[in-house]
């Protein structure tokens, strides 16, 4: 892949008292075979060594870019502070806790290249808080539409590239969790398909508490985002919501059978 001035990709991390991990998270960047990137890490106002951190990163690798906030505003503001000052055409998003793998950004954007598509996923496995991986992976089906991600969120964040040639701007809703799901719904909505690579090209990392803790707290924001973000009528967010409800039983089941 020819690299131009500009960067191709921007990776959008935010980041909010992330010394644990944050170091492991930009060097799984780093150690990309695809080289013609942005790190831009928006700091919420951390009151730990994660400002610390990244800034010995800079030092090392320019492509890393650090952005500090006034105030602690939640993870939707500096997703989207990190979108507005991203000078690439692809977005990649890479929460501060979680790791890519080193083919992930080349054998993504090689992938959304051959189909000339806008908004692709990947697989992903699940590691414990160490770092330790487990056997659960999530699927990556071949598209994804409004509706069947209505009924189930199958897509990570940590493994989405969205062109914004294609796109346009793209922004979060400002809720406190679930905003990413609610940009996919937004894009599924406006009849940008999901393509999903099924390739696992990320490790996502459970920390605090269960994984059933885990999905009671996105049970809560789910409704709030069918009743209030896309402001489906209650008897169709019933419907939805049942749809997950199961669906989400049942991972959690298979999650705890994998270990």
């Amino acid at each position: 892949m020819v690299e131009t001035q500009d960067p191709l990709v921007s990776v959008i991390t935010p980041a909010y008292n992330a010394e644990r991990f944050i170091k492991e998270t930009m060097q799984s960047v780093i150690d990309q075979t695809f080289t013609n990137w942005e790190m831009v890490i928006v700091d919420d106002r951390s009151q730990d060594r994660t400002v610390e951190y990244v800034k010995e990163y800079q030092q090392q690798d320019e492509r890393i870019r650090l952005i500090v906030l006034e105030e602690n505003s939640g993870s939707a503001v500096a997703r989207n502070t990190a979108i507005r000052e991203a000078r690439g055409r692809y977005l990649a998003f890479l929460d501060s806790d979680d790791l890519w793998l080193p083919q992930k950004l080349e054998h993504q954007l090689a992938f959304m290249q051959e189909k000339d598509i806008a908004f692709s996923f990947t697989k992903y496995r699940r590691m414990e808080e160490d770092g330790t991986d487990t056997n659960a992976v999530t699927n990556a089906p071949s598209t994804v539409d409004y509706n069947s991600l209505m009924k189930r969120c199958v897509i990570g964040c940590l493994t989405v590239m969205l062109d914004t040639e294609k796109t346009g701007n793209v922004e979060m809703v400002n809720i406190r969790t679930r905003q990413d799901y609610a940009l996919w719904l937004d894009l599924t909505r406006r009849g940008f398909l999901a393509h999903g690579l099924p390739e696992v090209l990320s490790r996502y990392r459970v920390v605090g508490g269960s994984i059933s803790s885990n999905k009671w707290k996105a049970a809560k924001q789910n409704w709030r985002v069918f009743r209030h973000v896309e402001k489906q009528s209650l008897l169709k967010s019933i419907w939805y919501f049942a749809h997950y409800a199961i669906l989400s039983i049942r991972d959690v089941i298979k999650y705890r059978f994998s270990q």
